[in-house]
């Protein structure tokens, strides 16, 4: 089991305290306020209420046994950096940080941090992308220039196969599953479309015009393909 340190416990950090502790890993949370170390405590394994400034503070929480830590203080870019400092001054393994300004970003980078957090980046690179084509429902980047995406099946292809399609050879991206909204009954008794993912699709299955495909592959492939 993965013990994973979440320190700065706002909307984001507790988002991902609790997303971490429902995928099985170990979860230590962290944050001055004690209000919101009580609202995750049932939460996680461990909660504590201390200022991640304090070297003493982290270190009577054993933080360099952590496999990871994630700085996830937003606005207070000071504490931020210097959680971080503290966090690569105590041997802490791998370490995650949140950049909100460009001049906080150069500095983990100086710092040689393992990763950088930019929501704000992110996320306008994503929604861009998934505004600039019609097809397209949602991009998740991988990398710089590479994305996994939700693409609605050009009706170009409709009633073709994946294996007549050939989207490895004649398009360079590759179908990590299929989705498809299924009729169902829901609790109330009510008809609803459920979403269905096929993460094993047949090459042979024809496809219908409400398959939603799952691909990766770069950015400009996918765009491309998209746009039948």
């Amino acid at each position: 089991m993965r013990s994973i340190a979440v320190i700065g416990l706002g909307k984001f950090g507790s988002t991902v305290a609790r997303e971490l502790t429902e995928r099985g890993a170990r979860v230590i949370a962290i944050d001055e306020d004690r209000e919101r170390v009580e609202a995750i405590k049932e939460s996680v394994a461990y909660a504590v209420t201390l200022n991640s400034t304090d070297k003493a503070a982290l270190e009577s929480v054993a933080i360099r046994d952590v496999d990871v830590a994630v700085v996830c203080i937003g606005e207070d870019v000071e504490a931020n950096l210097l959680t971080t400092l503290l966090l690569k001054k105590l041997g802490v393994k791998k370490i995650w940080a949140r950049a909100i300004t460009e001049l906080q970003l150069e500095i983990l980078k100086t710092l040689e941090v393992d990763d950088i957090i930019n929501l704000e980046e992110e996320m306008g690179i994503t929604i861009a992308q998934t505004l600039a084509s019609a097809n397209v429902g949602r991009y998740i980047p991988l990398s710089e220039g590479h994305s996994i995406a939700e693409i609605k099946l050009p009706d170009v292809y409709v009633g073709k196969t994946l294996r007549e399609i050939n989207l490895r050879e004649k398009h360079k991206i590759n179908v990590v599953a299929l989705k498809r909204f299924v009729p169902a009954i829901d609790d109330l008794g009510e008809r609803i479309l459920k979403e269905s993912i096929d993460n094993v699709p047949s090459s042979d299955e024809k496809l219908t015009d409400d398959v939603v495909l799952i691909v990766a592959g770069a950015n400009r492939d996918i765009d491309r393909f998209s746009r039948g």
